[in-house]
């Protein structure tokens, strides 16, 4: 059994834990729980002797202290951690990862049952036992790494997040290998952002909040906990008068942008010669409602286009679709030319295509600059030698 009794650590004037007491039993999964910088790395560090800062408190393996041993000492007395980002040895094959953790003498007596019982719980290691591990998946990884801390012989296993880069798929495979090793009678603090799939392989829970620890529950009791849901779960649950969890039966409101008509588009459809909206209106219905009346329509006093479809069911011909397009091209045209600031232009104020001298903009034509060189005579006038 693990026992941490009043842990406190500190990096140099920051406190970043502060009295915590925690217990693991053995066979049980303990979760701890809070937000990003509140010291759960921390607290695994200080128990296995490989945090920076300054530790104080009591850490206590069943009956024995073993606060302040080195790291390699801890790890004879009974306790593995796999930190984040796995820390394997990318550039060794699978076996060789594994052998690395029964370097200790306690270790060593028992590495052949201990292999055996890794293979059992990973059988994809014993499969690729000769490959090279930074060519592994995260998920092949992380296995290698949990591999190799137990190869140690622990009694307590830590782990810091080590459902970290995994797909969702990997992180249910991860899960549920960490709830055979529970069943094998090993115990196992977690520290974990999957705060739903940990609390539902874990047998109690810790929740921490600025090195603090400030709550503490079984692990049902946690995941039907209003504050924890809305903390750590991804959603607040409303409570009801018989102080169970209801979903909310109201569906969240539902906003609509429409978009608007700019300036532009009015200014566009009344200079053109037909009405741009109707015609994409039309266009839309004519695969199943060929419609009687003309497709296009223009203003009074302007050029009458017209294209119909009379009879349902046939198509319109070469000569229709290419008169249709000219009259569209023409249409777009004169809707470039006409006046930016003419709201509401006439055929006859509109320029055409051969009004050259109206539609291109005066251009200022530069010469080459010239230099003059002057000589100064001895009668002290100025004479002109060269021009260039």
């Amino acid at each position: 059994m693990l026992d941490i009794r009043n842990l406190s650590a500190s990096y140099g004037m920051h406190r970043a834990l502060a009295d915590v007491n925690i217990r693991v039993d053995a066979g049980e999964v303990v979760v701890i729980l809070g937000a990003n910088g509140a010291g759960k790395s921390t607290l695994l560090r200080a128990v296995s002797g490989t945090c920076e800062g300054s530790v104080e408190g009591d850490v206590v393996l069943d009956g024995s202290t073993i606060s302040h041993l080195p790291a390699e000492q801890i790890v004879d007395r009974g306790i593995a951690f796999v930190p984040e980002g796995r820390g394997i040895f990318g550039d060794l094959t699978v076996a060789e990862n594994l052998s690395l953790g029964a370097y200790s003498s306690q270790a060593r007596a028992s590495q052949a049952e201990n292999l055996s019982k890794v293979y059992s719980l990973f059988p994809k290691l014993r499969e690729r036992q000769s490959q090279t591990s930074r060519t592994m998946s995260g998920g092949e990884q992380q296995m290698v790494a949990i591999g190799r801390a137990m190869m140690s012989a622990p009694q307590i296993l830590m782990l810091d997040e080590p459902s970290l880069g995994l797909s969702p798929l990997l992180c249910k495979e991860l899960f549920a290998n960490l709830k055979s090793i529970k069943e094998t009678g090993l115990g196992i603090l977690l520290v974990e952002q999957n705060a739903k799939q940990s609390l539902a392989i874990a047998d109690r829970g810790y929740l921490i909040e600025n090195g603090e620890i400030t709550g503490e529950n079984t692990a049902n009791k946690m995941l039907n906990d209003p504050a924890v849901q809305s903390a750590y779960l991804g959603g607040a649950a409303s409570t009801s008068s018989s102080g169970h969890n209801e979903p909310s039966s109201t569906p969240p409101p539902v906003h609509y942008i429409t978009p608007g008509v700019s300036e532009v588009e009015h200014a566009s459809d009344s200079a053109a010669t037909v009405d741009i909206g109707a015609l994409v209106s039309r266009a839309e219905q004519t695969s199943y409602q060929p419609p009687s009346e003309p497709l296009l329509s223009a203003p009074s006093g302007s050029k009458s286009v017209s294209v119909s479809k009379p009879n349902s069911g046939t198509s319109y011909g070469d000569a229709e679709i290419e008169q249709l397009l000219s009259d569209m091209e023409q249409s777009a045209q004169n809707a470039r030319l006409a006046t930016p600031h003419s709201k509401s232009p006439t055929p006859t104020s509109r320029r055409t295509i051969s009004d050259d001298t109206e539609l291109l903009p005066d251009i200022p034509v530069y010469r080459k600059s010239t230099v003059e060189i002057y000589r100064r005579e001895t009668d002290g006038q100025m004479h002109k030698v060269d021009k260039k």
